[in-house]
C-alpha cells in the first residue's frame, strides 16, 4: 500500500530576484523546486497542517507581520551546511527575528520541526546527502555565480504556502509594514 504524504504548510520569503542564478540548480538538485516552491528563504517549516489554518489564524499573523518592517537585503555569498548548498542572506538577524517571533505566537510550530538547534536563514540551492556531489555541485554554482552575485532584493511580503493540491502553493500573501 503507498503511503500519501501529509499536507503541510509553510512560511516563506519569495526571492524572485535570485531566480536565474538558482533556478537551474534547484529544479535538479532541490525537490521543493520540482514540488513548486520558488526561490525562497523559510520564515517557519513546517507550519501548521493546512486543515488547521482559519480565520483566526490568518489574522493572527496579519497583525504579527504588519508589525515587521519591509526591507531590502543582499545574497552575497554561498555557503554549505551537511547536505545544503545555499546562499545566506545580509543582514540575516531580521529572518531569524522572523522566524523566532513566529514560533513564539504558535509554539506547537517549532522550525524544521525542532530538528537543527539554529535558525540559519537560507535560499537553499542544492540538497545531496552525498559530500563529494554536494562539492562538485558547489563548484559549478560558484563558477555561475562569480557574475551573478550579490543579489540585491526587497522583502515586503511573506507567504503562507500549502500542498494540498499535490503541488505547493500561495495561499495567503502578508504585507509588511512600510514604516
Amino acid at each position: 500500500m503507498a503511503t500519501q504524504t501529509p499536507f503541510e504548510s509553510a512560511l516563506a520569503i519569495l526571492v524572485p530576484e535570485a531566480e536565474r542564478l538558482v533556478e537551474r540548480f534547484r529544479l535538479q538538485h532541490d525537490p521543493s523546486a520540482a514540488a513548486g516552491i520558488p526561490a525562497h528563504i523559510t520564515v517557519l517549516y513546517p507550519f501548521k497542517p493546512p486543515e488547521e489554518i482559519n480565520a483566526e489564524t490568518i489574522q493572527t499573523l496579519e497583525k504579527l507581520f504588519s508589525k515587521i518592517s519591509r526591507l531590502n537585503f543582499s545574497l552575497n555569498e554561498w555557503r554549505r551546511l551537511r547536505r545544503v548548498l545555499y546562499l545566506a542572506p545580509v543582514p540575516d538577524e531580521p529572518f531569524r527575528q522572523m522566524t523566532e517571533a513566529v514560533h513564539e505566537r504558535f509554539p506547537e510550530t517549532p522550525p524544521y520541526g525542532g530538528e537543527f538547534a539554529d535558525i540559519i536563514p537560507h535560499l537553499t540551492v542544492a540538497q545531496n546527502d552525498d559530500p563529494t556531489r554536494l562539492q562538485e555541485i558547489a563548484d559549478e554554482f560558484d563558477r555561475a555565480a562569480t557574475e551573478a552575485l550579490p543579489i540585491h532584493a526587497s522583502l515586503s511580503e511573506i507567504v503562507l504556502l500549502d500542498n494540498v493540491t499535490g503541488r505547493w502553493r500561495i495561499r495567503h500573501r502578508f504585507a509588511l509594514s512600510e514604516a
